[in-house]
C-alpha cells in the first residue's frame, strides 16, 4: 500500500497598488477558473477554514481566494515587513497539510454578470462585459483582486471590486483614469463608471 506524497507547495508574494494587501501566490491552482471567494469579516468564513484561521491574526482584515493566489488585507497600523513571513509560512503550512480551502457546504462563487435588461441595452451590456473580461480583468487579477460587471443604466456602468481592489486607495483612480476612459473610448454610450457599494 502506497502512502500519498504530500504536495510540494511554494508560495511567493506580489505587491499590488493597495499598500494594505499582499498577494500570496501558490505554484498550483487553488480555485477553479472563473471562481472567487471574498471574505471581508471573520463571520463570513464559516465554510472557509483557512480564511477563518487567517482572521485569527489580529491585523488581518480581509481574505480573497482566486486562481492560484490568496490576497490578504491587513490593517493600516501593521507593517508588511513585520508580518509577511508569518502569513506566508502559515499559508504554506496550511496548504501542505492538505486541508481544504472551502468545506463542501460552501461553493465558490462563479463570477456571473447581471442579467441584461430586455431591449436595446442588451448588446451594449454584452460589449461592456466583453471589454471588462478581455482588457480589465487580467490586470485586476494580477493585482490580487477581481472585477465583475454589476449593471448599466443611463450611461453609468457599475462594477463590483473584490480582493485587493476593495478599499484600495488607488481604486478610484483606476476606475476613473483606467476603466472609465477605456470604456468611454470603446463604448461611446458609457458616461461614467463607479464601484457598486462604494
Amino acid at each position: 500500500m502506497e502512502s500519498s506524497t504530500p504536495q510540494m507547495v511554494n508560495i511567493y508574494t506580489e505587491s499590488n497598488p493597495n499598500p494594505n494587501s499582499l498577494k500570496f501566490v501558490a505554484n498550483y491552482m487553488l480555485m477553479p477558473e472563473g471562481t472567487s471567494e471574498d471574505f471581508r469579516t471573520k463571520e463570513t468564513t464559516e465554510n472557509a477554514p483557512l480564511a477563518a484561521k487567517l482572521f485569527e491574526f489580529p491585523y488581518v482584515q480581509g481574505v480573497f481566494y482566486m486562481s492560484n493566489f490568496i490576497t490578504v488585507t491587513k490593517d493600516e497600523e501593521t507593517d508588511w515587513y513585520e508580518v509577511k513571513g508569518e502569513i506566508q509560512s502559515f499559508i504554506k503550512s496550511y496548504l501542505e497539510s492538505g486541508e481544504p480551502l472551502l468545506t463542501k457546504a460552501s461553493e465558490a462563487k462563479k463570477e456571473q454578470p447581471a442579467m441584461p435588461p430586455i431591449g436595446g441595452e442588451e448588446d451594449l451590456e454584452t460589449k461592456i462585459i466583453n471589454i471588462l473580461d478581455e482588457y480589465i480583468k487580467p490586470a485586476v487579477e494580477m493585482d490580487g483582486g477581481a472585477i465583475s460587471f454589476h449593471s448599466f443604466n443611463d450611461g453609468k456602468v457599475k462594477v463590483q471590486l473584490q480582493g485587493s481592489c476593495s478599499g484600495c486607495p488607488s481604486s478610484t483612480v483606476t476606475l476613473k483614469a483606467g476603466i472609465e476612459n477605456l470604456l468611454k473610448r470603446m463604448v461611446p454610450e458609457v458616461q461614467e463608471v463607479e464601484a457598486e457599494g462604494v
